[in-house]
């Protein structure tokens, strides 16, 4: 008989989390360790085995379980090695999905972040049944996975979909974590939101409920309270915000022509605060031919387990 579940790891630069998850997508049981705490990473694998053998002992032992998947940053889905992540304490290359199979003894899989949301999006989410979608994750960064024709788009290389690294703004754009000027990321993310409202609280006078709060301390959150509490600035803050998400999305239908794109992350909770400009912006952008046709979809996927539950989708493909 076929094993009935898979394991989802998600590597995030802070914390690592993980869970077994059912064919249903129901996450059993789960956990979670500190991804900085070991520069060396056979350290850091000793520490993630021991904690998930913990949770797999609980629903049956190891031969219960199909395979791997796991999401992490500047994962190679071809080459299974993570490969050069700024944010991660191991440098170079690193064979992650074969360690990971010599340690557990099952098939593992790799892709990164946002190409695992995807994926989750896509077997237990709001994409669930369509072949042509495009995922954005507003997080700290801008993270992209896109499908066609029912497959995620991997590239020549293994990297393809890095749409928050295109251009929105081309003179003067803000410096982005990447070496480039006017990244979609450096305006669109939370951090890129906090950034927006420093700039403004800087060369307005106008009064402000972000003015109570020291500049360098405002976050995206911030401004999302006071924009509920119908502060100027800061709905003005998600309507420059929107405007350029919405220009974006237009020119990525241009390029994929999706039947929706999902949206996840933090600013997704700011509801039509961030979907209607980008709905306005995004229809305006458009060519004629899609007017009308895309949908705006916000994930359908609980935020705790979203990237578990596409890191373990992963698994399922395993042979």
């Amino acid at each position: 008989m076929e094993s009935p579940y898979v394991i989802g790891i998600d590597m995030g630069g802070t914390n690592t989390a993980f869970g077994i998850v059912d064919m249903r997508g129901e996450v059993l049981r789960r956990g979670a360790i500190k991804t900085q705490k070991h520069t060396d990473v056979n350290l850091y694998i000793d520490e993630l085995y021991s904690a998930l053998m913990e949770i797999i002992e609980e629903v049956g032992g190891i031969e219960k379980i199909k395979g791997i998947g796991m999401g992490a940053p500047n994962g190679n889905y071809y080459t299974g090695n993570i490969e050069f992540a700024p944010n991660l304490p191991w440098k170079g290359v690193i064979p992650f999905a074969n360690m990971l199979k010599e340690k557990f003894g099952v098939p593992a899989a790799l892709t990164n972040d946002a190409n695992a949301a995807a994926i989750g999006e896509m077997t237990y989410g709001a994409a669930r049944g369509m072949k042509n979608f495009i995922m954005i994750t507003l997080g700290t960064g801008v993270g992209s996975g896109i499908v066609i024709n029912g497959q995620l788009v991997y590239g020549h290389d293994g990297f393809a979909g890095e749409l928050g690294h295109t251009t929105i703004v081309r003179n003067n754009g803000r410096v982005c974590g990447c070496g480039k000027t006017g990244c979609l990321e450096t305006y669109t993310s939370a951090t890129g939101v906090a950034r927006t409202a420093r700039e403004l609280l800087e060369i307005r006078k106008d009064d402000s409920l972000l003015r109570n709060i020291p500049l360098e301390s405002i976050t995206s959150k911030d401004v999302f309270d006071a924009a509920v509490k119908g502060d100027a600035i800061a709905l003005e803050i998600f309507e420059y915000t929107g405007k350029l998400l919405g220009e974006a999305f237009a020119d990525f239908v241009a390029f994929s022509a999706p039947e929706a794109i999902v949206i996840f992350g933090g600013l997704a909770k700011s509801g039509d605060l961030i979907m209607k400009p980008v709905r306005d912006n995004m229809e305006q952008n458009l060519l004629p031919i899609w007017k009308g046709k895309v949908k705006l979809l916000f994930s359908a996927l609980n935020e705790a387990d979203a990237a578990v539950l596409g890191a373990s989708a992963l698994a399922w493909e395993l042979k």
